[in-house]
C-alpha cells in the first residue's frame, strides 16, 4: 500500500458559501442533462454570421449543435434550411444551384427545395417522381439585428409558434433591468437590440467543448490569466490576485416566466471580496487599478460584460457547439451610434484599439486557458473527478440553471462533419493542416 496520504475533497464551508458549491453527487444530479448536452442546447437562437458575411444572392453553410444549415439572401431577405439533401445527404451550401429565387438546389442531383417551407419542390432531371411535394428540410427562423444574422436552432418537429422572440435568448437589457440590477459606477449597457446598436466583432473556430468556454467567460477565478495581457499593461491595470464570494447573494439567478434565463454577478460589491494577498506564497497586490465590469450569462450560453473595454460598449460572447469537441467563438463589442460620425468613430476605435487588445490580446488568453482544460473534459470524467472551490460558485450556479431551462438537449451528430472522428475525411484534413470548422467548403468544378 502506498505511503502517500490520501486527498479528499474538502466539504467544510468556505467564505459562507452554501454546501450546495461542493461538486458530491447530489449537487450533480441537479446538473445532469447539462453534463449530457455535449452537443449544446437546440431550440434556442444562435449568432449564425455577420451581415456582410452574406450579401446578396449568396448561399453559405455553417453547423449548429450538429445542425448542418444552408443560409441564402434574396432580395434583402434571408432563408436558412437544413443543409442535408433528403436524397443522400450532399450538402448542398458546397456548391450554389439556385435556379430562381424560391428554391436552392442540390447541385449533385438537382432535388429542389422551396426557401419558405423548405418542401421538395422538384428534381432537376426528373420533375415527375412520386417523391416530389412528399418530403422537404427543416427550416429555421431568422433575424437579422445590427448587423448580425441570428437563427433559432431547433429540431425538426419544433413548432413555428412555440418559438420565442430573440430578446428570450439575449443578455438583460437596460435601463429596462436598473431597478434589479442597478450599478453606480458605469452607465446604461447598450444592447444589440437598441436603436441605432451597431455589432462589430469576430468569430473563429475554438478547439474544444462550448461548456468548458462559456464557463470560462465568467469564472472570477481566472483573473490570474489575465494579469500580463497587453490591454492590462497599455493601460496601467493592477489586478487583484483573485475574487471570491463572500455569500450565496454573490449571484442573483433570474427566471422569469417572460423574459431571459440566466445569472447576474454582483461585481464590485461587497458581495465579491477582491484577494490582494497570498501569505504562504509571500505575493501582495498594492494599488489596485482596473476597470470596473460586470458578468452575466443568460441562455442559451451569452455571456455578457458591461462597459468593457470601455464605457458605453458592450462585450457579447457566445460559444456556440458545433460538434461535441468544437464551438465556433463569438467576441462581439457593441455600441450605439445615433449619427455617421459616431459609427465611423466606433469602427476606427474598434480596428485600432478594441480588436487588437481586447478581442485579441485578452481573449486570446482564455483561448489558451480554455484548450489547457479540454483533455481534462474530454471523455467526461472531468465533470466526475474536477474538485470545485468557493469560487465555482458561478460555473455551479449556471450549470443548474441551464439543465432547468434548456429547451433541448441537441441529439450526438449523425451523418454529419466531426460525428466521427476517424474518417478519411479527417485525417485528409488533419494532413493538409485544415482543422475542423465552422464554414463548409464550397467546391470548385
Amino acid at each position: 500500500m502506498s505511503d502517500q496520504p490520501i486527498i479528499r475533497r474538502r466539504t467544510q464551508k468556505l467564505n459562507q458559501i452554501s454546501d450546495e458549491r461542493v461538486n458530491n453527487q447530489k449537487t450533480q444530479s441537479q446538473y445532469q442533462p447539462y453534463k449530457d448536452a455535449a452537443w449544446g442546447f437546440i431550440n434556442h437562437w444562435y449568432p449564425a454570421l455577420f451581415s456582410d458575411e452574406l450579401p446578396e444572392d449568396d448561399v453559405q453553410g455553417i453547423q449548429i449543435c450538429g445542425v448542418p444549415i444552408a443560409l441564402r439572401r434574396v432580395d434583402g431577405k434571408i432563408h436558412a434550411l437544413k443543409d442535408r439533401c433528403v436524397h443522400r445527404g450532399v450538402r448542398m451550401s458546397e456548391k450554389k444551384m439556385c435556379f430562381d429565387k424560391k428554391t436552392i438546389s442540390c447541385w449533385y442531383h438537382g432535388f429542389t427545395f422551396d426557401l419558405n417551407d423548405g418542401r421538395l419542390t422538384t428534381i432537376v432531371g426528373n420533375p415527375d417522381d412520386k417523391l416530389i411535394g412528399t418530403t422537404g428540410v427543416t427550416t429555421y427562423p431568422v433575424t437579422e439585428v445590427a448587423g448580425m444574422i441570428f437563427v433559432f436552432v431547433r429540431e425538426d418537429d419544433y413548432a413555428d409558434e412555440d418559438v420565442p422572440p430573440l430578446e428570450h435568448d439575449l443578455p438583460f437589457r437596460f435601463p429596462k433591468s436598473n431597478d434589479r440590477f442597478p450599478h453606480p459606477l458605469w452607465p446604461n449597457t447598450p444592447s444589440i437590440l437598441d436603436e441605432g446598436a451597431v455589432a462589430k466583432g469576430m468569430h473563429r473556430t475554438g478547439q474544444g467543448n462550448w461548456r468548458v468556454a462559456i464557463e470560462n467567460g465568467f469564472d472570477n477565478a481566472h483573473i490570474l490569466v489575465h494579469k500580463d495581457c497587453s490591454i492590462v499593461q497599455a493601460m496601467n491595470w493592477v489586478l487583484p490576485l483573485g475574487i471570491v464570494p463572500t455569500g450565496d447573494d454573490a449571484i442573483s439567478v433570474v427566471e422569469d416566466e417572460d423574459g431571459p434565463k440566466g445569472m447576474m454577478q454582483w461585481m464590485f460589491t461587497d458581495k465579491w471580496q477582491p484577494i490582494l494577498e497570498n501569505k504562504e506564497l509571500g505575493v501582495e497586490v498594492q494599488g489596485v487599478n482596473a476597470r470596473p465590469y460586470r458578468t452575466s450569462v443568460v441562455m442559451p450560453g451569452v455571456l455578457m460584460v458591461e462597459n468593457w473595454p470601455e464605457e458605453h460598449v458592450v462585450q457579447y460572447e457566445w460559444n456556440v457547439p458545433i460538434t461535441d469537441d468544437t464551438h465556433e467563438y463569438w467576441e462581439v463589442l457593441v455600441r450605439v451610434c445615433k449619427t455617421p460620425k459616431e459609427l465611423e468613430d466606433y469602427k476606427y476605435r474598434f480596428e485600432r484599439v478594441y480588436k487588437p487588445l481586447a478581442l485579441h490580446g485578452f481573449n486570446d488568453c482564455d483561448i489558451y486557458a480554455r484548450e489547457a482544460m479540454q483533455n481534462f473534459y474530454a471523455d467526461g470524467t472531468g465533470w466526475d473527478d474536477e474538485q470545485l472551490v468557493s469560487t465555482d460558485l458561478s460555473p455551479i450556479t449556471w450549470r443548474k440553471l441551464a439543465s432547468r431551462w434548456n429547451r433541448g438537449i441537441a441529439k450526438p451528430g449523425r451523418g454529419v462533419a466531426g460525428s466521427r472522428k476517424d474518417t478519411a475525411q479527417r485525417f485528409r484534413d488533419t494532413a493538409e493542416g485544415k482543422p475542423p470548422r465552422y464554414k463548409t467548403d464550397k467546391v470548385d468544378f
